[in-house]
């Protein structure tokens, strides 16, 4: 083990270090006999709800003004990149950014992914929109159902993930190659099968199950402390990131299944 090895920073040396609770102030340990979860998991969770509630109050603002919601539709994919590169950026920088400023990036994030998911939804609900941005119609079952769904099983797959004794560290590999799959089934069905309702609710099926098994895995690697570098209200931010791109994941995926050919 190198003396500066930043996943070991809360390691203390001796006979009886390995019976030490690992505080997460200086840094996760994943050797340490327990990673309490008040302040870590609990956080987390804390702060993704927060986000949840951000993302929403967004939507609802570009599903409610016509002019919003046009100008988003006309930058759909600037904003696309900007969510993703946000991601990745804070993904990258969180071990050298504060943990104020980490977690404003984070709801910087949330609050731009509200505008995209609220020209998702209308997608989904409205007959159609005008040329001023009026939104015609539509039926809401089916976003309503899609949002059900997903808050069910997320809860069911971070109940799993919190209580279970089985290690899912196997998984992660498998889950992240499952990403990638589903990743290029999109993109087939977006150049080649725009129209096939047997892809869209496949691809729907498949994203259901990998951001299920996302989820309790995320949730076992949060309370575990399985975040090497980061401290507690690093980790916390990091770790709301996590569980808010499975959440909204799970809730796309499942609005494949119940909205439609959309």
């Amino acid at each position: 083990m190198q003396p500066n090895d930043p996943s070991r920073t809360s390691y203390q040396g001796g006979p009886n270090a390995m019976n030490t609770p690992n505080t997460l102030t200086g840094g996760v340990d994943v050797r340490a006999a327990s990673v309490p979860r008040e302040g870590f998991l609990t956080a987390s969770f804390v702060w993704m709800f927060i986000g949840l509630l951000v993302s929403a109050g967004s939507a609802y603002f570009v599903m409610n003004n016509p002019s919003a919601l046009v100008s988003v539709i006309e930058n759909w994919f600037i904003l696309l990149i900007a969510n993703v590169g946000m991601v990745f950026g804070l993904s990258f920088l969180i071990t050298r950014l504060s943990s104020l400023v980490s977690l404003g990036m984070f709801f910087a994030y949330a609050l731009l992914n509200g505008l995209t998911l609220g020209v998702i939804v209308v997608s989904y609900t409205a007959e159609g929109i005008t040329s001023s941005g009026q939104v015609i119609g539509g039926d809401a079952s089916g976003v309503v159902a899609a949002f059900l769904g997903a808050s069910a099983v997320f809860a069911s797959a971070a109940l799993y993930g919190a209580v279970t004794k089985r290690d899912l560290t196997s998984l992660g590999g498998i889950l992240f190659m499952g990403v990638i799959g589903l990743l290029v089934m999109m993109l087939v069905q977006i150049f080649l099968f725009p129209g096939s309702g047997a892809l869209n609710f496949a691809i729907g099926a498949i994203g259901v199950l990998i951001f299920t098994g996302l989820t309790a895995y995320d949730v076992q690697r949060i309370q575990r402390g399985a975040m090497p570098g980061l401290n507690k209200d690093s980790a916390s931010v990091m770790g709301a990131l996590m569980l808010y791109l499975d959440f909204v994941n799970l809730f796309l995926m499942m609005l494949r299944l119940f909205g439609g050919n959309r």
